[in-house]
């Protein structure tokens, strides 16, 4: 097992620390994952034995295939026939993902490659991926480091440096450029003419002058199976469980007061933020920003010095913590005073109609319940369509995430207004009794399909119609309906969704 790889970036100042944040949640995922507890009261399902027996079966073939990363990366060897089948099988278990959805005409289209999932390819690039990452790690382990005081006078360095940008907005497109000469051209021209070696007989003086000696430095990623390589592994595995910890802890303490779960406390913190929002837009040529950056950035790096972290967590435990409670209790009485909200659910008003069919002896024979009135000129009646509905008063639900309010329907008495808002034609409405709107079939009309006209008496006495002039002019046609109406509420959510 190699120690180093020359030329490449990884982390051998210690391995990237485990934030501990004591979340209940997932220190039980913690204590599901271990070994002793993997066939504790559970079965495993086909897929998950796959799963593990892939992972195995992938870590000996990369165990087989040796230290020499630099052939696996430039493709000299394709996969094994044991990848392949592998692939195979599990092609038969991991569902089918959707196929990309790439915006037509796009210039970008052509060269946009979206690959499914394949244990042969997620195996090369996480190895890929685990040889290069160590600049990331060298990285956030330098800005611990510079946080953390190790060394004062790198510290002090960036407080000057943070000092100048904020008293001096305009030197902060010189960051980046000074970054780029101090470190990456000066010490790549030091690399290629490195000093002569200091004796005891001569004294040290550096000349840039002459011909480069050296060659120039270049990034190369780690080799496979070399010390790099697994500390890469480690502080990946670190990182991992960070981002986990933060996800959590931001999940419990900024979800609750942000998604309504708590309406009172969300609707404070909403009026909050919107006078908040409405003083800003009034008063932020006011705020002395860079004073306040400047202030904030210093307080955060003396933070991380040991003394005033001693210091910070003791006046927390003495002054803060007592009257964390005595604060909350107070906001939450604020809240429970101050903030009414309309407790009462939401209530709408739903319709079915009831149609009726003319049958060939005249009689008038219930046919179903719909939501569509199915007039002479809805557009299922022009197709020749039969209409759609259900048989049973019974059998109206309530729409999805509503329900009923009323125990009974109503009948609708003002059947004029529902036809006038729907601007219905051909059609006969009765004012007084049941409040029917019958179709109206003239004699010089084309008689509808499967329309017989009936022998026997339709109506004994003509009632009060709506439109006018049409009265005993023509005959009641095929279908007839009325309106009935009921209140719905929504339905009270009691739980989160993500509560069991």
């Amino acid at each position: 097992m190699d120690e180093y790889t020359n030329g490449a970036f990884a982390n051998r100042d210690g391995r990237v620390p485990v934030i501990r944040l004591d979340s209940p949640s997932s220190q039980s995922e913690a204590s599901h994952d271990l070994p002793g507890n993997e066939n504790k009261g559970k079965k495993h399902s086909i897929r998950s034995k796959l799963g593990d027996k892939a992972r195995k079966m992938v870590g000996r073939a990369g165990d087989n295939k040796g230290d020499n990363g630099d052939k696996a990366e430039k493709g000299d060897k394709g996969p094994s026939m044991q990848d392949r089948l592998l692939e195979k099988l599990l092609q038969q278990v991991i569902p089918v993902e959707d196929q990309p959805r790439n915006q037509e005409g796009s210039p970008y289209s052509n060269r946009i490659e979206r690959p499914a999932f394949s244990l042969p390819t997620m195996s090369t690039n996480f190895r890929r991926f685990n040889s290069r990452i160590g600049v990331v790690f060298v990285f956030q382990a330098r800005v611990i480091r510079l946080l953390s005081w190790r060394k004062y006078s790198h510290t002090i360095s960036l407080l000057a440096v943070y000092t100048f940008v904020c008293l001096d907005p305009h030197l902060l497109p010189v960051l980046p450029l000074a970054g780029l000469l101090l470190g990456v051209f000066i010490p790549s021209f030091i690399a290629r003419h490195p000093a002569p070696p200091v004796t005891l007989s001569t004294s040290f003086e550096y000349s840039p002058r002459g011909p480069p000696i050296a060659p120039a430095p270049t990034v190369k990623p780690v080799k496979e199976l070399s010390k790099d390589f697994f500390r890469n592994m480690g502080d990946l595995q670190n990182c991992m469980e960070d981002f986990s910890q933060v996800h959590d802890q931001v999940l419990t303490k900024l979800a609750p007061p942000m998604n309504f779960s708590n309406e009172p406390l969300s609707s404070a913190l909403f009026l909050f933020l919107f006078m908040s929002t409405a003083a800003m837009f009034i008063a932020s040529h006011l705020v002395p920003w860079r004073f306040c950056f400047l202030l904030g950035g210093w307080f955060v790096i003396f933070s991380g010095h040991p003394a005033v972290a001693k210091l910070l967590a003791s006046t927390h435990d003495q002054h803060v913590a007592p009257r964390e409670s005595e604060a909350k209790s107070w906001l939450d009485t604020w809240v429970a005073n101050d903030i009414m909200l309309d407790m009462e659910p939401e209530t709408r008003e739903v319709e079915v109609f009831e149609l009726q069919k003319l049958d060939s002896r005249g009689e008038w024979e219930p046919w179903l319940y719909s939501a569509s009135p199915y007039d002479p000129l809805a557009a299922p009646r022009i197709a020749n369509e039969r209409p759609r509905g259900t048989q049973f008063f019974e059998d109206v639900a309530a729409p999805r995430d509503w329900e009923w309010s009323e125990k009974k329907w109503n009948l609708d008495l003002w059947s004029r207004e529902w036809v006038e808002e729907r601007i219905i034609t051909g059609v006969e409405v009765e004012t007084e009794g049941e409040r029917w709107v019958y179709d109206i079939h003239y004699e010089n009309s084309t008689p509808e399909p499967g329309l017989r006209e009936a022998t026997g008496k339709v109506s004994q006495k003509p009632k009060p119609t709506w439109e006018e002039g049409v009265e005993g002019e023509g005959k009641k046609g095929q279908w007839r309906r009325r309106r009935w109406v009921r209140l719905v509420k929504r339905v009270v959510v009691t739980k989160t969704p993500g509560e069991g």
